[in-house]
């Protein structure tokens, strides 16, 4: 079977149950945990971050398909806003993509938008963690790869270390009301960029999905951070994803309908 052609399979990639190991855990301040967690989301521009990107996806034969598109993206007075749209391959050219948060407790609106049933449709429940577009990202990962992680119960853990380069870690349940399979992830976060360099995703006890990459990866665009490449790989159907950002435009003012639910999808 070629790369997952059928491109909304139901392949579960967000958030996972984590086991707390004894003493592994340290209850770190309110003002300790939210630095780092606003740290993390400031990293998303109030003015529209537009990247131009690839998506590289391998399937456990070693059969390759790549997409590239358009992330559009912006911080909403605290609240997250990010558009995709994709432009090849053709097939998939005008497919669109829609994630807003809303106020805490709401949960985020996800819109999806196929040019072959020429119609939006709403994300929801565990659709949210489906498989975005055939990759190995889901559509929930999409404002990860903004930075924009949350959760209810955020901890730090002991401080580590990837590359020589000192990191946060992070342990983030999911919210009930999110209705994920997965309950818990665990980030590493570079102390310098606010950025995460490796997540893990678990199913039960075991890892499913793991985010990587290298500390060169890390770039700016004006005082912004981000990641210029990194690597979703599902362990357990062995398939992985690779990211690639290929430009950045920052500080853009573009319509508001980049982040409306009825025009999102309307050109670029």
């Amino acid at each position: 079977m070629g790369i997952r052609t059928r491109g909304l399979i139901i392949l579960q990639t967000s958030v996972a149950a984590l086991l707390l190991l004894s003493g592994s855990v340290r209850a770190a301040p309110d003002d300790e945990l939210h630095k780092v967690l606003d740290c993390m989301r400031g990293n998303v521009p109030p003015t529209v971050r537009i990247q131009e990107i690839e998506l590289a996806a391998t399937d456990r034969g070693g059969g390759a398909r790549t997409l590239k598109g358009r992330l559009y993206a912006m911080n909403d007075k605290g609240l997250i806003r990010a558009s995709l749209r994709i432009v090849l391959p053709q097939d998939l050219a005008g497919a669109g993509y829609l994630v807003r948060e809303t106020s805490e407790g709401h949960g985020d609106e996800m819109y999806m938008f196929l040019p072959s049933v020429n119609r939006v449709r709403r994300i929801s429940g565990t659709s949210a963690d489906g498989s975005l577009l055939g990759t190995d990202f889901s559509y929930n990962d999409i404002k990860q790869l903004e930075n924009a992680f949350d959760g209810s119960d955020p901890v730090l853990e002991k401080p580590a270390q990837i590359e020589d380069r000192p990191v946060y870690v992070l342990l983030l349940k999911t919210k009930p009301a999110q209705d994920s399979r997965y309950t818990t992830m665990r980030a590493w976060v570079d102390q310098k960029s606010c950025v995460a360099l490796k997540v893990d995703f678990y199913e039960g006890d075991k890892i499913r999905k793991e985010l990587t990459a290298p500390a060169a990866a890390l770039q700016q665009a004006g005082k912004y951070w981000y990641l210029s490449q990194a690597k979703m790989s599902d362990l357990k159907e062995n398939t992985s994803t690779t990211l690639k950002v290929l430009g950045v435009t920052s500080g853009t003012e573009l319509p508001t309908r980049y982040f409306d639910p009825h025009s999102f999808y309307l050109g670029n």
